[in-house]
């Protein structure tokens, strides 16, 4: 006589693989909401110039379009790894400027790129570039004239952006399968040994 089917354990699988499947379909939804950004981002490139937004909001950041900054003085260098137009590996100096009054908005500028370790001579004035995302700032100013004794950074692009959504769908998906595999032989297991 064989053991019944474990009806609790089998709406808890039922249920965990439900759950799975509901995260690969948000992850295809995620995927398609990406697509359309990146496709939104990539014809930012071909709109006019715009003023650099004084204020940042996560919600409606101008990425990718043509902008200048007026860097009244730079309060600060701060050196990242970048590469050049060349794709050569080395630093990207970033500038902190003031923009406004002494409690006034600032801006983040990238202001060019070296081989070597080294310190920026500028001091400010007006730079022209591209806006690109930055962790702390939200924005930052990628110079597409660098700056005296720094070379060209290599162009922000839409293209550097991960859209990794439909592997972490395949993923999710497989999970569900394998849970579900591996549950029915779980139980047709403990069917046989009773």
């Amino acid at each position: 006589m064989t053991a019944k089917w474990p009806v609790i354990p089998s709406i808890i699988a039922a249920i965990a693989v439900l759950i799975l499947i509901a995260l690969g379909k948000w992850q295809l939804d995620r995927k398609e909401e990406k697509d359309a950004l990146l496709v939104q981002l990539a014809q930012a490139a071909n709109l006019p110039a715009i003023t650099y937004p004084a204020v940042a909001t996560k919600d409606a950041l101008p990425l990718y379009r043509a902008s200048s900054v007026m860097c009244i003085r730079v309060t600060e260098w701060r050196t990242i790894s970048g590469s050049n137009n060349k794709g050569e590996a080395g630093f990207a100096h970033l500038a902190t400027c003031q923009t406004g009054g002494a409690e006034g908005p600032g801006a983040v500028v990238a202001a060019g790129w070296s081989k070597q370790l080294i310190k920026p001579q500028w001091n400010g004035g007006v730079i022209a570039g591209i806006i690109a995302p930055d962790k702390t700032q939200l924005l930052r100013l990628v110079a597409t004239d660098p700056v005296p004794g720094l070379a060209l950074l290599s162009r922000p692009s839409p293209d550097n952006i991960p859209n990794n959504h439909l592997v972490y769908a395949i993923q999710w998906f497989f999970f569900a399968f394998a849970a579900a595999v591996i549950f029915i032989l779980a139980v047709r297991k403990k069917q046989r040994e009773a």
